[in-house]
């Protein structure tokens, strides 16, 4: 099994697209916090500077791709201390109308600096290590790319595809931005020590083998013992391993994990809610609905009857 490949199905990852900018200096833009989303910026042409919180500001050159998880709030700006403006105030002073191209300042002929900008989306409820695991800022260099082969040209595809405008390029840059998503968590965990360990963990031969079990058989009555047995370890080592990788131990990575199972579920089919408790290992309602309202603040009935609202 693709252990990374099930989970971001099971979040269901979408990517989104904005739009592509022509900033002309002098430029500072404060980008509003959006929940629940994946930002990312990719420089087509120039540089500029992306300050998240307190963060060291990333500059980000010509070739270089920048996501913001968690939909924080973060700044756009030539240089890394200019005072910024807020997006809305910078989009009505350059009567900016939604449309595909964001224009601030002398037009994209006299531009410094071209972005595509857009986000990546999962689904309601989705909280998996992954996405806690992605530090405030993921930065992706030009030279980092040139070991990516992937993602570079995933990265080329793109940019190309909203130069010429065909039909259809949106429907590929939105589609080209998932696998851009896939290809710099694989190819940046170093940035982050938790996203390191979880990766690490989906491709270490024996702790990868409890992660397939649990996936593959969610219902099961597992122990820690017997998650061990999977991966032919001591259940004190087990334990401690997949701890350290994962970020949680074995037995909590099961409990969220069967929500997140219990969610699709929800989301996609007409399924009962004492059906979705036998799928994914409840044995009854009741404990589903309990475990169900403490993660997510409510009941599995009440997310469902959301969603379709």
């Amino acid at each position: 099994m693709d252990l990374l490949s099930d989970i971001l199905d099971s979040l269901s990852l979408q990517g989104q697209f904005y739009f592509r900018t022509c900033f002309s200096n002098p430029f500072s833009i404060n980008v509003p916090d959006y929940a629940s989303v994946i930002r990312f910026h990719y420089a087509v042409q120039g540089d500029c500077y992306v300050r998240a919180g307190d963060e060291p500001p990333i500059f980000l050159r010509q070739g270089d791709l920048v996501l913001v998880p968690g939909g924080a709030a973060h700044i756009l700006s030539d240089t890394p201390d200019r005072q910024p403006k807020p997006l809305d105030q910078v989009k009505a002073d350059n009567d900016y109308d939604d449309g595909p191209v964001f224009v601030v300042g002398e037009g994209c002929e006299n531009a410094a600096t071209h972005l595509m900008c857009g986000h990546f989306d999962f689904a309601a409820g989705s909280n998996h290590p992954l996405l806690r695991s992605l530090p405030k800022l993921l930065h992706v260099s030009a030279t980092m790319r040139s070991s990516a082969f992937w993602l570079d040209e995933a990265l080329r595809l793109m940019a190309r595809q909203m130069a010429e405008d065909n039909p259809g390029s949106m429907a590929v840059v939105r589609r080209m931005s998932e696998i851009i998503f896939i290809e710099t968590v694989r190819s940046s965990a170093s940035q982050s020590p938790q996203l390191a360990g979880l990766m690490e963990a989906l491709g270490d031969p024996k702790i990868s083998r409890a992660l397939q079990a649990m996936h593959h058989n969610v219902a099961a009555n597992w122990t820690v013992e017997a998650l061990a047995g999977e991966a032919a370890m001591s259940r004190s080592r087990f334990a401690a391993r997949f701890q350290e990788l994962v970020g949680c131990g074995p037995l909590t990575y099961l409990a969220e994990w069967r929500l997140q199972k219990a969610c699709a579920l929800l989301r996609h089919g007409q399924v009962s809610i004492q059906e979705v408790a036998g799928r994914i290992g409840y044995q009854s309602p009741a404990a589903f609905t309990r475990a169900f309202a403490n993660m997510f603040g409510e009941s599995p009935t009440s997310f469902r009857t959301r969603l379709a609202a």
